[in-house]
């Protein structure tokens, strides 16, 4: 797990040292354990490591023989096996991101077809005088890039690409209003103009410092759901959840577990207490002085069924006036998750021992968890919509522009998504992973952790699973009114204790309860805002403060988030140490 960033120049000018030093001080959170560097003509790679696996000699660039440099943030988890496929291979390291380039020299630009594992890679090849980025199908490890007259530039966070001079931070519009409607943004263009992401399993080919190939991988199989029944399909279940648990566990270094005790976590927590001989380390976040449901007495229940030992993690008021400023200036691509709260700490806590956290995140778009997937399964008449019919402040009237432009994004996801002989609900899991997923719930974890130099790992999101579990029948995945059904009939049988066909009481932190408490004073600051007054009407982000209700308490939130996002990464002020007023209050 690292940062990665490089620069490839136009017309054979060279890359200026100070360029990269610029990216690789942006990015040095990201690898607290050493950098590396790769300057070759037109062609500049920076690295800054967190070491997981061979720490003795993974160190970054890794070279081979015909002279490609590679540089790359992730784990290749099938390393082991790929390795004992390539029996003539000399290979220099036990690194698991050495495979992937010897995979280059044999495969060319089709070097990631096999891999398994999350990932960001560049690699130059001189030779060829081509640049070759490559991203995971689930999109699970983040990358940006910029296309000038002058240059191409690529990195692991687009505050990088900005600290370095790339571009000057300024707001696309569109994307700013995907950010309030859906509380994060789609597609390849990012909120920042001229700072576009490297889509999910997408392979670029850069030459002279212009994109000239780019093909995709795609994450979920195609077709629609098979003939299988219930035992063959939990079965089926159960070889891929222990298989990628399994090598999701190789590390060289102490890793634990999110245990939220919700389905996925539990299933999860299951498998590595069968797998490990000591017992699992698991931290549960809950929240204190409010009406929210607290799931800890129930992980806590878990916990102690398997040995494991577990450490609660207390998320009160106070932190939260406290942290969300470092949270959002963490954040620079930005996803308006309340979730991202509780994950802050919990990594803050976790990274005190550990430099691996395994979590469930996937799990509900894997087996169609989620409620608005059964809504997508009625007919109209019977309250069935699509998902996403709906923005944050829609019918609210206090932004400027109240177009329907912000579902473009997500209309055209939808349209690819039913074009391959899917069925409604396999689409519609298809259109959350390829976007939801991605640039809202995989960036949340991404920048939470990399913030305390710990590294997430998502079993449920690994091509085993995927090709085990999401051609199953719909209804093997909803049934009798509950979503995950397969999975938790496998749950039932490992561990009965979860008690898994319970209802689920979702994920929820008290934001709305704690922004009211201080409603006057935040809707005041708040109005003042340079960002806010851009985009809402005179007066009517004050109002929103104080009117109450859950869904104007929601748009307060994305409100006060987005102020804060901006405040940080376009007004360039540092909010970091300062508390929610304080930083409202900065000029």
């Amino acid at each position: 797990m690292c940062g990665i960033a490089g620069v490839m120049m136009r017309h054979g000018a060279a890359v200026a040292p100070k360029t990269l030093d610029a990216l690789a001080s942006a990015l040095q959170h990201r690898g607290p354990d050493g950098s590396g560097r790769h300057l070759a003509g037109d062609v500049g790679l920076v690295q800054t490591r967190l070491a997981i696996i061979d720490l003795q000699t993974g160190d970054q660039p890794l070279y081979e023989p015909g002279g490609a440099a590679l540089v790359a943030n992730g784990e290749i988890y099938n390393y082991v096996e790929l390795r004992q496929e390539m029996t003539d291979t000399p290979f220099r390291t036990h690194s698991d991101c050495e495979v992937p380039l010897w995979l280059y020299r044999r495969d060319g630009t089709d070097f990631a077809r096999d891999l398994r594992g999350m990932y960001a890679i560049a690699i130059h090849d001189p030779s060829e005088a081509r640049l070759v980025l490559a991203r995971d199908p689930f999109g699970i490890k983040p990358l940006y890039y910029v296309e000038r007259d002058d240059l191409f530039a690529f990195a692991s966070e687009p505050q990088a690409l900005i600290a370095a001079g790339m571009v000057a931070p300024e707001v696309e519009d569109r994307q700013r209003e995907e950010l309030l409607q859906l509380q994060f943004t789609t597609g390849g263009q990012t909120i920042f103009s001229g700072i576009k992401r490297v889509l999910p399993g997408e392979t670029v080919v850069i030459r002279g410092g212009r994109i000239v190939e780019r093909r995709q991988r795609h994450a979920l199989p195609t077709g629609g759901p098979e003939h299988i029944g219930m035992d063959d399909a939990v079965q089926r279940l159960d070889h891929a959840l222990t298989d990628s648990v399994l090598v999701h566990q190789r590390s060289d270094v102490p890793y634990g577990l999110f245990l939220s005790g919700g389905i996925d976590s539990t299933a999860i927590l299951a498998l590595m207490a069968k797998l490990n001989d000591q017992p699992v380390v698991a931290f549960t976040a809950g929240f204190s002085g409010g009406k929210t449901h607290d799931e800890r007495d129930h992980a806590r229940m878990l916990a102690k069924k398997v040995n494991a030992e577990h450490h609660e993690v207390d998320f009160g008021q106070e932190d939260f006036w406290a942290l969300l400023p470092r949270v959002a200036a963490s954040v620079d691509d930005p996803a308006a998750d309340y979730a991202i709260l509780p994950t802050w700490k919990l990594a803050q806590t976790a990274a005190q021992g550990l430099k691996v956290i395994l979590s469930g995140e996937g799990g509900d778009e894997i087996f169609a968890g989620y409620g608005r997937y059964r809504s997508v399964l009625r007919p109209w008449f019977l309250g069935g919509r699509t998902i996403r019919h709906r923005g944050n402040f829609q019918g609210l009237d206090v932004l400027r522009e109240n177009s329907t432009d912000w579902r473009d994004g997500i209309a055209t996801t939808e349209a690819v998504s039913h074009a391959q002989g899917r069925s409604k609900l396999q689409a519609a899991q298809a259109v959350d992973a390829a976007d939801w997923l991605s640039n809202d719930l995989l960036t949340k974890l991404d920048r939470c952790l990399m913030a305390h130099g710990l590294e997430g790992r998502t079993p449920f999101l690994d091509p085993v699973v995927a090709d085990a579990a999401f051609r199953l029948p719909d209804g093997l995945k909803i049934k009798k009114g509950l979503g995950k059904y397969v999975l938790r009939q496998w749950l039932q049988n490992v561990m009965p204790e979860a008690e898994p066909f319970s209802r689920k009481r979702g994920f929820t932190v008290p934001v709305g309860d704690w922004i009211a408490s201080q409603s006057g004073r935040l809707g005041s600051l708040i109005e003042e805002q340079e960002a806010i007054q851009q985009i809402c009407k005179p007066g009517r982000a004050k109002d929103l403060f104080t009117a109450g209700g859950k869904h104007k308490g929601f748009a307060a939130w994305i409100l006060l988030f987005y102020a804060l996002w901006a405040k940080q990464h376009i007004e360039g002020v540092d909010i970091r140490q300062a508390t929610v007023f304080e930083a409202l209050a900065q000029r």
